[in-house]
């Protein structure tokens, strides 16, 4: 039978041994999914390449790990050695700062580094959706983070948009004021209350984000922190999440390992497949392979594609 090709948007690679790694060596921290104790190991290529096993990984998009944020180049370093030993990622979105008075020699310093992409820098955010939204250094309404984000823009970068649902609009009206900044939505706008008030919370801001025309969305990172994950689950918010953005404008990431934490990749993958069988092949295909080959400029890196 044959494989199902994938280009993995969304993944991360660490060794603890570094001690890079507070979040994952240290106390444990709250989690979006709860107990991370299994993700307290080393997560290196050949680890990445056993979980992705049955399928045709065509290339790689590595995210920022949250290490020390002191070392972010460093990580960006690492990683492409990684690449030069292992042939992963094909691409790096980094970290540095928005707001941070030294951004122009961050961006300086990673853009020395060729597969680098585009940067994850996540804002000040307010930890539940009942909550007044943070406007002080480093939340969406600082004006430096505004100006980070045209800075970033002028590299010709993307930005990797992490948020919980409830910023999903203030994100839309900052990015408002940056239209030439290409974004892509992370983990399908974190829609973690599927209750009925839950989701039309999540779907208002959605709309607002797809209205955007250089806004993408990422269909990954479904896991709940108290719930199994399944297609019959997790169907209405991937379908919808499409509806709004298009299959043009959407991709599929991993999130592995921290995904591993509720489902294995390869039942993660044929499961949002099932989730996507409304669509043409074509579409599936671009959804799959081709929106993040272009999105992350990863056509000299990447491995054959399979016209469809």
């Amino acid at each position: 039978m044959k494989k199902l090709q994938i280009v993995d948007a969304h993944h991360h690679l660490w060794d603890l041994t570094l001690g890079w790694h507070d979040w994952l060596v240290g106390d444990p921290k709250p989690f979006l999914l709860g107990d991370y104790t299994a993700l307290r190991r080393n997560y290196l290529p050949a680890d990445y390449r056993i979980d992705a096993w049955g399928l045709e990984v065509l290339a790689t998009v590595h995210i920022e790990a949250e290490c020390k944020r002191s070392l972010a180049l460093e990580e960006t370093r690492w990683l492409h050695e990684q690449a030069q030993a292992h042939g992963m990622p094909d691409g790096v979105v980094a970290h540095a700062w928005l707001h941070d008075p030294k951004l122009d020699e961050r961006l300086a310093a990673h853009a020395n580094y060729p597969l680098v992409k585009g940067l994850r820098s996540k804002p000040v955010t307010a930890s539940e959706a009942s909550a007044a939204a943070p406007t002080g250094p480093g939340s969406l309404s600082d004006p430096h983070w505004l100006e980070g984000m045209r800075k970033l823009a002028r590299y010709q970068w993307s930005w990797d948009l992490r948020v919980p649902f409830w910023h999903l609009e203030e994100a839309a009206r900052v990015l408002e004021k940056v239209p030439e900044l290409e974004v892509v939505l992370n983990h399908t706008g974190l829609p973690w209350d599927r209750s009925e008030a839950g989701l039309a919370h999540w779907r208002k801001g959605m709309k607002a984000l797809a209205r955007l025309p250089k806004v993408y969305c990422k269909i990954s990172e479904l896991g709940l922190i108290n719930a199994a994950w399944t297609v019959a689950s997790n169907q209405r918010v991937v379908q919808e999440a499409i509806e709004l953005f298009g299959p043009s404008r959407c991709m599929f990431g991993s999130n592995f390992p921290v995904a591993s934490l509720r489902v294995g990749f390869l039942a993660q993958v044929l499961g949002i497949d099932e989730m996507l069988q409304h669509l043409t092949a074509a579409e599936r295909h671009n959804i799959f392979v081709n929106n993040a080959i272009s999105f992350y400029r990863l056509e000299p890196f990447c491995r054959q594609v399979q016209k469809h």
